[in-house]
């Protein structure tokens, strides 16, 4: 079954939850709007300004952050224009899905080099159990991402 719209994804749905699928669906993207919809632009924006080295942070009035409230407004104007262009917005999830798939390879490598190095993290190194998980973890999604892309040249995935 080919998802192009919230009615197909909700209908999606119907084996498991029965008549209660739209209703559950529709309490699914409410709450992940309401979660992710500030957290992506204030992370953005974070991230944006740390490496801007802008001044950064909520607690911050807007006149002595402009940029980092900037970054949080061009964020929300890019999410509006998107609707303007009429782009599918269940095609986008799901390209946006795939591509953070794969961005997350190069940083969780990153990652569990810097919580691996006792000259990044002095005593906070990570305990060799979970720097032997976030391994495994990376190369799972690498061997994914790996998977994808072939199955992507295939035309597997659409």
């Amino acid at each position: 079954m080919k998802i192009e719209t919230a009615a197909q994804a909700a209908e999606a749905l119907r084996p498991l939850a029965g008549n209660l699928a739209p209703v559950l669906f529709s309490l699914g993207i409410l709450g992940t709007g309401l979660l992710a919809a500030p957290i992506l632009a204030g992370s953005s924006a974070y991230a944006v300004s740390e490496l801007m080295e802008w001044p950064e942070g909520l607690q911050k009035q807007p006149r002595a952050a402009g940029r980092f409230y900037g970054v949080i407004a061009l964020g929300m104007l890019i999410g509006l224009t998107l609707n303007l262009f009429r782009i599918n917005p269940v095609r986008a999830l799901y390209w946006s899905a795939l591509v953070n798939g794969l961005v997350a390879v190069p940083v969780l490598v990153f990652v569990m080099r810097m919580a691996g190095d006792r000259r990044v993290v002095g005593e906070f190194l990570l305990p060799r159990g979970l720097r032997i998980l976030g391994w495994i973890t990376t190369l799972s999604m690498a061997a994914a991402g790996v998977a994808l892309l072939f199955f992507l040249v295939r035309g597997a995935v659409s």
